[in-house]
């Protein structure tokens, strides 16, 4: 009887082991890169350019009041996303979809992967103001202001179209692309991430991107 029982509880503890490791093994797969084809990435919203797309350098702030050029883009992953504080629905959106991919990623995932909003409003747009709005969102996000010059440089050679719309009330609005730039290690234009965005695309192509880059 007694050795009926401990046969009992050994198949027991070995049933759970295996569904444990099961799970395991599943829960890992989950976590690996789905690599994809420049086609499937572009079916799934990321577009590779046919070779990475070198930029001039630029002196912007961030919302530490830190400098911000060219240099800070080096050395691991940045997604730009072009923006304003004052937009009333797709940035606010976009930023916490941002949020949605970014906080799924693994530690060293994230550590691999900056994520920047560029003003496009430079003139109500201070420090302190993006010091306020970015870290809402996200306090690891980074918030990029400063002289119009360069915002409208870079966004000219990185193909980003906006324009300010008077309103009635004195005030005005900006009309802008919606898509987000990757950047790669090396501080290229790498790819671009069309709308509407998924959280869950931005995080699987972006891992198959990372995971084919030499």
């Amino acid at each position: 009887m007694v050795d009926q029982q401990r046969g009992i509880r050994n198949t027991i503890i070995c049933v759970l082991l295996f569904i444990m490791l099961v799970i395991y093994g599943f829960i890992w797969r989950m976590s690996q890169p789905v690599i994809m084809s420049k086609q499937e990435l572009q079916v799934n919203g990321a577009v590779l350019l046919n070779s990475p797309r070198i930029f001039s350098d630029f002196e912007l702030r961030d919302h530490r009041d830190q400098p911000f050029t060219l240099e800070r883009l080096r050395g691991q992953w940045s997604i730009l996303f072009f923006a304003f504080s004052h937009c009333p629905d797709i940035c606010p959106t976009t930023l916490s979809t941002l949020h949605d991919m970014y906080s799924k990623l693994s530690e060293n995932e994230q550590n691999k992967l900056q994520i920047v909003m560029i003003s496009l409003d430079t003139e109500r747009d201070t420090v302190a103001k993006l010091a306020e709005y970015v870290p809402y969102f996200n306090p690891n996000f980074i918030g990029v202001t400063g002289n119009q010059h360069y915002v409208r440089r870079l966004t000219g050679e990185l193909n980003i179209a906006y324009n300010r719309v008077p309103l009635g009330d004195n005030s005005y609005t900006i009309d802008h692309s919606t898509q987000m730039l990757l950047i790669n290690p090396r501080g290229h234009y790498h790819a671009f991430f069309k709308a509407p965005h998924s959280e869950i695309m931005l995080r699987q192509t972006w891992r198959s991107i990372d995971a084919i880059y030499e």
